[in-house]
């Protein structure tokens, strides 16, 4: 049993079962046994990689993609060039150096990192060492400016609560006990008003999930993106509409049981697209794009070909499986999506298409 176990057996005993957000937000930012707060999650010695860990062309297209977007509205000075979730810092390092040479990007250019464990902030740290950066708790406190926002696999960390259809109500997901040992479990039925909506696309037993942190996280992108300009450029894996149980657990680069040892394996769910640009009503979003035909629309054909020509033997072949890996069907090239918001009127990034 782990740590964590013991003390939310504890709490369910006591107060009674726990929303499957709970369970989650506990098992990941718990300040002393949570996940993210114990632990360097990434790369091959960790629990799973990202896009940005497999290869160094997936932060330099998307920070020239930004940088663009920033020409096309004017280049306004200063602004804030924001990721939540930066994991070691590799993105936001790889925009970085990618970007240097595009005039005045740099100069007007103000880092802001979204991190809660203090972990990965020193990770950040030594890999952005010669870059200014400032730290946040949460958006809420990004600067009143211009906004250029990258979100890659940020929003399937956070919280999510799950709801059973039976009949014309809903039974929640829950988190409960059986004989000592956290189980999942079912409320009674009731009437949901947030999934009155969904009651025309399901059916009995259909599962449907709901982000309870999103819409806020949204409202203060909205918020300075409508004043300001700029723009979210959004990355993860799921769908436009949420149906089905996606939770899932991974550990050591391999799907475990979400409940059997809390607090030591990375705990995520597919992202409801249309969710998240529905929580930004005042923005314009664009047609979510499969992360294949993003970055080959960003040039990635050609940016894998030149630095393939200085490049032989298994340093060749780890550069071919990278760019597989990133744009292939069946690896992240159609299972991860990309979605771009913007400011009613303003110029989408490069790659995306109008709605």
């Amino acid at each position: 049993m782990s740590a964590l176990a013991g003390h939310l057996i504890a709490r369910i005993a006591a107060t009674g079962p726990m929303t499957l957000a709970d369970y989650m937000r506990a098992c990941l930012l718990d300040p002393r046994y949570g996940y993210y707060a114990t632990r360097d999650p990434f790369g091959a010695a960790g629990d799973f990689t990202t896009a940005p860990e497999i290869s160094q062309m997936y932060g330099e297209l998307i920070g020239l993609c930004l940088a663009q977007n920033w020409l096309d509205q004017g280049a306004p000075a200063p602004f804030a060039l924001a990721e939540p979730g930066p994991g070691r810092g590799t993105l936001m390092a790889d925009i970085w150096r990618a970007t240097r040479a595009v005039p005045g990007f740099h100069a007007a250019a103000q880092i802001h990192l979204i991190e809660a464990s203090p972990t990965l902030r020193d990770a950040q740290a030594r890999r952005l060492a010669d870059v200014p950066v400032s730290w946040h708790e949460s958006l809420d406190t990004l600067p009143d400016t211009p906004l250029w926002l990258v979100a890659n696999e940020f929003f399937d960390a956070l919280p999510v609560r799950q709801f059973q259809r039976s009949g014309d109500a809903w039974r929640e997901r829950v988190i409960g006990l059986r004989d000592g040992r956290l189980t999942l479990g079912l409320t009674d039925p009731a009437p949901r008003v947030e999934l009155a909506h969904r009651l025309a696309d399901t059916r009995d037993s259909d599962i449907v999930e709901i982000c309870p942190d999103a819409p806020r996280i949204m409202a203060a992108i909205e918020a300075r993106i409508t004043r300001h300009g700029g723009a979210a450029l959004i990355v993860d894996y799921g769908g436009w509409r949420s149906l089905g149980d996606t939770f899932q657990a991974v550990r050591a680069h391999r799907f475990a049981d979400p409940l059997a040892a809390p607090g030591t394996a990375d705990l995520t769910a597919h992202v409801d697209f249309e969710a998240i640009a529905g929580a930004a009503p005042r923005l314009a979003h664009s047609a979510l794009t499969p992360q294949e035909l993003l970055l080959k629309r960003l040039g990635i054909d050609a940016r894998a070909a030149h630095l393939a020509q200085n490049l032989s033997g298994a340093a060749l072949e780890q550069h071919r499986a990278a760019f597989h890996r990133l744009t292939d069907a069946a690896e992240m090239g159609t299972l991860f999506k990309a979605l771009a918001l913007v400011a009613p009127g303003a110029p989408l990034p490069p790659g995306f298409d109008p709605v």
